[in-house]
């Protein structure tokens, strides 16, 4: 049976997120304070020896007037993928606090390759049902990404691996006088505004300024905000997060003037460095397009993280597991709507960065 976290288990399960292969900073309870509209809880199962062998957080948001909620595994859940009884215990766990908070849905986006269709399948004889899309980041999170394996290896090595032209711009940016800073939270506001240029070319919705500052508060020494200047004028920044054994390249944004002085690749090599200082296992570039076409408005992003090295990955995806089917269709329906909404009104509000 799993056991509920208490604030007193906290210490524990954090440890064993941080250990496992499958940890993931998106578990963590520091991601649950990022997320104050949400309600974090967690459960975690026990071996014979008492010992934590498989762990899932969930955040649980309020669908607004209604009675209902969504309960969220982000990247869950933490553990052994072949030992079903912790699978079925974390699972049972989750799908009791869902039950108590009257949720309309269990979603989770495991990160585990679409390859792996003997996890998939019993996920769905539990009763998930796999979303489609997601090629171009329309779910939550990522499906495709970029992984550079740096376990064991030296930065001359990882370096070695990259696409000849990308180490060329890295040291273009070096030669041409780019200086990459980790800061803190006074560059928050430069960052922010460097983000909402960045949008409005690439046409995605940006974060606050008080979203990345709290992001900084909440992950503490897990967060880092690399910023790249040019004659000490902030012309391009990225923020990551170190957690367990891995490094996640999170936001990135890049001013519209200097771009030819490949401010971008500077700092993913910095952030690279991060990883192989600290021992990592993996450095994650995060989303790219499963569409993978020069037709494709994102092939641009798909190519500049492709020339890292790194592996192209493919996750399963969302799997939904539905509590109340006629409220899970109005809703699924209205959220597409309202997201393309929203992102055609925040465009034209800061059409002036164009």
């Amino acid at each position: 049976m799993a056991q509920r976290v208490t604030p007193e288990l906290i210490p524990e399960f954090e440890a064993f997120l941080q250990r496992h292969p499958k940890g993931n900073f998106a578990q963590s309870v520091l991601w649950g304070k990022q997320k104050p509209m949400w309600k974090w809880e967690a459960v975690v199962s026990r071996g014979e020896d008492g010992e934590i062998k498989g762990a899932m957080s969930v955040l649980i948001r309020p669908v607004p007037r209604t009675h209902r909620t969504l309960v969220y595994g982000n990247r869950a859940p933490v553990c052994d993928l072949d030992d079903r009884e912790t699978l079925y215990d974390l699972l049972d766990g989750v799908k009791e606090i869902a039950k108590e908070h009257h949720a309309y849905c269990v979603k989770i986006d495991p990160d585990v390759p679409s390859s792996n269709e003997r996890f998939t399948k019993f996920l769905t004889d539990y009763g998930f049902k796999l979303k489609s899309g997601g090629a171009n980041f329309e779910a939550i999170q990522p499906k495709y990404v970029f992984r550079l394996n740096v376990e064991g290896k030296t930065e001359e090595e990882v370096m070695a691996g990259f696409h000849q032209k990308w180490r060329y711009n890295i040291r273009v940016a070096q030669k041409k006088g780019v200086e990459v800073r980790i800061c803190g939270k006074e560059m928050v506001p430069a960052f922010a505004d460097l983000m909402l240029t960045t949008g409005v070319r690439d046409g995605f919705v940006t974060r606050n300024p008080e979203y990345f500052s709290a992001m900084l508060d909440n992950l503490g020494e897990h967060a880092r905000l690399y910023m790249a200047f040019f004659e000490d004028k902030p012309i391009a920044g990225t923020l990551a997060i170190h957690y367990g054994d891995k490094v996640w390249y999170l936001y990135g944004a890049s001013a519209n003037e200097h771009r030819n002085l490949m401010p971008n690749y500077l700092l993913q090599w910095s952030m690279i460095q991060w990883a192989i200082e600290t021992g990592c296992r993996i450095y994650d570039f995060r989303g790219v397009s499963g569409i993978v076409s020069e037709d494709n408005p994102l092939y641009g992003l798909y190519r500049f993280k492709q020339g890292f090295g790194g592996d192209f990955t493919e996750f399963i995806g969302e799997m939904d597991l539905v509590l109340a089917p006629t409220f899970y269709t109005l809703i699924e329906k209205g959220t597409s709507v309202f997201k393309e909404l929203r992102k055609q009104v925040y465009l034209l509000r800061h059409r002036d960065r164009k």
